[in-house]
């Protein structure tokens, strides 16, 4: 089973991106996780997708594509149900503005106070991250993927290996030579599994895996909240963004407004927080005054302290690839694709340049 094979830690979107690209390429793919696919920092996601209209970040390159690559993947799964809604962005929230539209009451008509002008980003969209998730592991499966839940990785298999000289996908090629440390496989709650390969795209579970072999992920938990509000359908079209309210709303009424995390350290103080941003919700849109919380929850988001993706293989290390980022669902698609095409054919992708661990060592 370990020649040749992959293993993707983690069924999150990244993951399990990873292994819907992965999948069917010849070589056996098996992706684990704790829980079920989906239901770890994916389902507290509000899951926005935009893009950037400029940047100088190390990573823009890779951020230009996410947009685009949500097409591809949506024209090759149908049952990929994005909502083109576009997004309005005003008070400053918008650090990369865009387009100005003047007409905010026309595009947001239930609005109690819309602004003069706001940011209008008209190709930004959101969708289900759980069932956008569990649709790439079963259309993995089928083409050949094993899927493992309830499988918690609790260390890599490693040992010392020869030296080599770095030229690896997603490596720094520096010409000299190193001791490098391999990984053969991951130990999980459920036994061993080999692989030639091993993808870490557990979020801020990946930076335990990576310390046992001695490389440092340089990658914090970054908390915020979701809270799911009952709303009569229809109050709000778009993404709607300001310093103080977040939010988008489904088919079915239900509104997806994330907030700040605050130190909340149980349910009342959690229930209390998802109160304020009702109220607050209540507020701003006209005929939302009967919005009721459905729950809010807490998503540790991965943040590498650079704020830049962590994607390749680290310094010193040979059949370890790691995938960590925020926001791990606008860049899902884009590095699925892209990642996956390193791992099989060994060449670096030029627009993953700017996002390599080996910028740390």
């Amino acid at each position: 089973m370990a020649e040749r094979s992959i293993v993707v830690v983690g069924a999150g979107i990244v993951g399990a991106s990873l292994a819907y690209h992965l999948s069917g390429q010849g070589r056996p793919v098996t992706l684990i996780d704790a829980g079920l696919p989906g239901s770890g920092v994916t389902r507290a996601s509000f899951a926005w997708i935009g893009r950037p209209v400029s940047s100088d970040r190390p990573s823009a390159a890779l951020r230009y594509l996410a947009l685009d690559e949500y097409r591809r993947l949506e024209a090759e799964l149908p049952g990929l149900a994005i909502r083109w809604t576009g997004s309005l962005v005003w008070d400053g929230f918008d650090d990369n503005p865009g387009p100005f539209a003047d007409d905010v009451g026309r595009l947001e008509p239930r609005l109690v106070d819309p602004p003069a002008e706001a940011t209008h980003h008209a190709g930004d969209a959101a969708f289900d991250p759980v069932a956008a998730t569990e649709l790439l592991v079963a259309t993995a499966r089928e083409r050949g993927a094993r899927l493992l839940v309830g499988t918690t990785a609790t260390a890599l298999e490693h040992h010392a290996g020869a030296a080599i000289s770095g030229e690896r996908p997603g490596d720094a090629v520096t010409g000299e030579e190193h001791q490098a440390g391999k990984v053969i496989g991951v130990r999980t709650t459920n036994g061993t599994i080999p692989a030639e390969t091993v993808v870490l795209a557990a979020g801020t579970g990946s930076v335990g895996l990576c310390a046992g072999v001695g490389v440092t992920l340089p990658v914090e938990p970054s908390p915020a909240i979701l809270v799911r509000l009952r709303a009569t359908p229809g109050l709000v079209r778009a993404i709607v963004a300001t310093p103080a309210l977040e939010a988008r709303q489904l088919d079915d009424g239900t509104v997806l407004a994330p907030t700040i995390y605050s130190g909340e350290t149980d349910q009342a103080a959690l229930l209390a927080t998802a109160g304020r941003v009702r109220d607050r919700f209540a507020a701003a849109f006209r005929g939302a005054g009967d919005a009721k919380v459905l729950s809010a929850e807490i998503g540790w988001r991965p943040m590498p302290v650079d704020d830049e993706p962590i994607i390749g293989t680290p310094a010193g290390t040979e059949g370890l690839y790691v995938a960590v980022m925020h926001s791990g669902i606008t860049l899902a698609a884009a590095v699925g694709r892209l990642a996956a095409a390193e791992i099989i054919t060994g060449q670096p992708a030029p627009e993953l340049e700017g996002c390599r661990p080996t910028r740390f060592s």
